[in-house]
């Protein structure tokens, strides 16, 4: 079974193109354009892993990631960023993300890095 990926971002164009690469993985793609769907999502659908963007306008990731941190502690959690600085990861490191990817590009190897840190976490649940 593949394990649901859901991917939280507001661009709906990185979105879809995103959903389209992660799915041509392998993948199953959940995908929502804010930090409120986000947590909606998790309740109804309890996905695997969640690709959360951190620049979102009304809750942005770190709120978001909070907020999904008091519904579920063990979720890994990808955290892309095209302002990646020391403040933005620290604090999302200290929510616990699995990784932080800088949102350089749709064709960058953005992508390349948010499937290796998606194998990292598959191979982590599967031992």
């Amino acid at each position: 079974m593949a394990k649901k990926i859901l991917l939280v971002d507001d661009e709906v164009d990185f979105l879809k193109i995103t959903a389209s690469r992660i799915e041509s993985w392998g993948y199953e793609v959940i995908s929502v354009t804010n930090g409120s769907l986000a947590l909606s999502a998790i309740k109804d659908k309890n996905p695997d892993i969640v690709v959360l963007d951190y620049m979102m306008p009304e809750m942005d990731g770190i709120e978001t990631l909070k907020k999904i941190r008091k519904v579920n502690k063990e979720l890994p959690v990808i955290m892309f960023t095209a302002y990646p600085n020391e403040k933005t990861i620290k604090g999302a490191e200290n929510l616990g993300v699995s990784a932080f990817i800088p949102k350089l590009s749709m064709y960058s190897d953005s992508q390349e890095a948010l499937k290796e840190a998606i194998s990292m976490i598959k191979k982590r649940d599967d031992k």
